[in-house]
């Protein structure tokens, strides 16, 4: 790592995605992620009052700000991911920097596993 030259590559071309493949990927995670049901189940409904005419829209109302909120951030965290991936992509410089950064990080490593007693 510490003497590698060339560029990274991100994805292959191969491997190109279709919005709708990466929409239904992106839903599959979300819904079978463990914490979000946890969220929506343990700590949601706290914010639900129990005096309210309709307890279930309020819920719902609450879920669907939940959702938007992260909707909105997911949406930045593309758009900024992106934005780092052109710039590291394009640039040898940091590509250089990153590769011996981590190759120094994996070298620490090895040493402090090495020097632990069993």
């Amino acid at each position: 790592m510490w003497r590698e030259t060339g560029a990274l590559k991100f994805e292959s071309p191969a491997h190109k995605r279709g919005f709708r493949q990466i929409a239904t990927r992106g839903f599959l995670i979300n819904i079978l992620n463990p914490k979000l049901s946890i969220f929506f189940l343990a700590f949601l409904p706290l914010f639900v009052s129990g005096s309210a005419a309709s307890p279930i829209f309020q819920m719902i109302l609450l879920a669907m700000v939940f959702m938007t909120m992260t909707l909105l951030i997911f949406i930045l965290y593309g758009i900024s991911a992106n934005g780092v991936r052109r710039y590291v992509g394009h640039s040898p410089r940091t590509i250089q920097w990153v590769r011996r950064s981590f190759a120094t990080i994996f070298a620490l490593l090895g040493v402090r596993l090495a020097l632990t007693d069993q």
